[in-house]
């Protein structure tokens, strides 16, 4: 009897033990999960931190006159944005991603005020009607669905253009040689774009340089109201309390719409990374309802454009 219950007191030990073993590892899954989400921050020491306030710390990813930064205590799954250092203006440049369905980021003051007007001024003498791709003939044609008129520019055709022209093949990681020249356009009120692809749907027009991947699309003006860029098929990823968000028009009620605003620059793939096309980029021009609203578009190739 006195073996019997010495057996049991043992057993009973090594039960206690197993529970707290099992209950310690239990919350050392659950602290980790916390950290991993940024809910628990970890220590930073001072020596790492020193000449620094710690919360503005950039880390460099890219340098030269587009350098992009990341504040590395920034967290990303939360917020959805990075810090990509001082504009030419003095103006805080940071990133947001605005969706994964389509792909989609926005480069807040990409441009600074001197380089949108003087891509305006070079655009003025020359704005023509714009025009649409015929999906049979792969010709452009004039079309009620785009009513702007617009000007191209010659990739590299002057020292700023080359700036803005490496600064987005900075960011974007597509070669300089694969995007077409610079298209500035011209909205002015009532005119618009309604929704449509940037690939191409004729065999035509991919013959130099391929399938157009992706799309940077630059905000050279603010607009009062309406002008909107719509995506009515995105998924969205992120919510945000900015007036850019709201007070939209009627146009921009479905999906994900942005709002234009001087400097800012809208990169998005027309394109999945396995080189298929994605049906979710379909986008548009909303109509402009109260003043101008002037853009640059940037198409990027899959391979090197000369056309």
């Amino acid at each position: 009897m006195v073996k019997a219950g010495r057996r049991s007191r043992k057993a009973g030990g090594r039960s206690t033990s197993s529970l707290i073993i099992c209950m310690l590892f239990m919350l050392s899954l659950i602290f980790l999960f916390l950290v991993a989400v940024g809910i628990i921050p970890l220590p930073i020491s001072e020596h790492e931190d020193e000449g620094s306030n710690g919360e503005d710390e950039l880390i460099s990813i890219y340098e030269g006159n587009g350098t992009m930064s990341m504040n590395k205590n920034i967290d990303m799954a939360e917020n959805h944005r990075s810090s990509w250092s001082e504009g030419v203006d003095g103006q805080k440049k940071w990133m947001e991603i605005l969706s994964w369905q389509p792909r989609a980021f926005l480069y807040n003051n990409f441009l600074s005020r001197d380089e949108c007007e003087h891509l305006i001024n070079l655009a003025k003498p020359n704005l023509r009607r714009s025009s649409v791709v015929d999906s049979r003939t792969g010709k452009s044609i004039p079309s009620r669905v785009r009513t702007s008129s617009g000007a191209f520019l010659k990739r590299g055709q002057d020292d700023i253009i080359s700036r803005i022209e490496k600064r987005i093949a900075d960011v974007s990681f597509v070669p300089v040689e694969n995007g077409e020249g610079l298209q500035v356009l011209r909205y002015i009120v009532g005119e618009k774009y309604d929704p449509h692809f940037d690939f191409f749907h004729d065999s035509i027009n991919t013959m130099q340089g391929g399938q157009r991947l992706a799309t940077m699309l630059m905000y050279l003006s603010d607009v009062k109201e309406g002008g909107e860029t719509v995506f009515p098929r995105a998924a969205v990823n992120i919510s945000t309390a900015s007036a850019r968000w709201n007070n939209r028009s009627k146009c921009a009620k479905t999906g994900m719409a942005l709002r234009p605003r001087m400097g800012d620059a809208l990169l998005f793939w027309s394109m999945h990374p396995d080189a298929s096309l994605d049906a979710l980029s379909l986008h548009g021009g909303c109509p402009v309802i109260k003043g101008d609203k002037w853009s640059a578009t940037k198409w990027m190739r899959v391979g090197p454009f000369t056309g």
